[in-house]
């Protein structure tokens, strides 16, 4: 009788194996030109495919998906006067200390919610995240996340809307750039909207998730592990003085408009799969012209 063909079985460390689904992945999309082409590196495709377990074609469809949203959402074009309202308080920025591997750490305080716009809540998580993208070293490509929940409470808590959303943005359009995420000093009446949004969270993510108190020695281990407590602020159980100061941020954020703006400047016509969506100028571009 026939014997049934056994199905080949794919080794993710094998780096032939790996350069194969990279190749057809990218075969599969198919001619990119202008930012989706610069989009679309190696690094890029390795992401997709580790999100979706090296199946092509899913990996694929997610990174066909991603493409039409930035060609849509525009992120990188996204400038820090079109969203410094939502930075006053501080409860969400790209800090000035790195973890020991060199990785971006994204610092986040609930507790600091100063508006009420889903939209535009929305624009300042993907402005972080590009701009934390932006200051990776080129040996990294994944981020730190510090949540501070200290005088967190339930009038805190984020609407399910603004939550949903924001983890559909993380999860399919920043695939694979989650480290390591710590959770500092949660309440206990915090566990309950966990349990609400951990559904919302692939499970690889929630791995990823430490919880951390600042009288607990032995979970603030876990975290000096992953960041010097002399880098550290103060505040999060470091030895480090600094504290968020706006004026300071919004120096910091202009600069990296200009670098964001350079990075992409090079490009002529935004293009997924070959469908050009013509430029226009960006707000960030006109940053450049009065800096020059």
């Amino acid at each position: 009788m026939f014997r049934k063909k056994q199905a080949s079985h794919f080794d993710s460390d094998d780096a032939e194996q790996r350069q194969a689904k990279i190749k057809e992945l990218r075969a599969a999309l198919g001619p990119l030109s202008g930012r989706g082409e610069k989009y679309c590196d190696e690094a890029c495709l390795i992401r997709y495919l580790e999100a979706r377990n090296w199946n092509v074609d899913k990996s694929r469809k997610m990174l066909e998906e991603s493409l039409k949203w930035r060609a849509a959402k525009r992120p990188e074009d996204i400038c820090w006067p079109d969203v410094s309202v939502e930075a006053e308080t501080g409860k969400m920025y790209r800090s000035t200390f790195t973890d020991r591997e060199g990785r971006t750490v994204v610092v986040l305080r609930p507790a600091k919610q100063n508006t009420s716009s889903h939209e535009g809540q929305l624009q300042y998580l993907i402005y972080t995240l590009e701009n934390a993208v932006l200051s990776l070293p080129e040996s990294q490509d994944k981020m730190v996340w510090l949540i501070d929940f200290t005088g967190w409470t339930l009038a805190h808590a984020t609407p399910f809307k603004t939550a949903r959303d924001s983890m559909n943005v993380l999860q399919n359009h920043y695939p694979e750039r989650l480290s390591i995420a710590f959770l500092f000093n949660p309440p206990k009446v915090f566990e309950a909207s966990f349990k609400a949004l951990k559904v919302l969270v692939d499970p690889k993510s929630v791995k990823k998730l430490n919880f951390v108190y600042k009288e607990n020695m032995e979970s603030m281990k876990t975290m000096y592990k992953h960041i010097d407590p002399e880098v550290l602020p103060v505040e999060f159980g470091g030895n480090n003085n600094v504290v968020y100061n706006h004026e300071d941020y919004s120096k910091l954020m202009t600069k990296d408009d200009i670098k964001m703006t350079s990075f992409w400047a090079a490009d002529g016509n935004h293009a997924v799969n070959g469908h050009s969506v013509p430029e226009v100028q960006s707000r960030s571009s006109q940053i450049v012209a009065k800096a020059s």
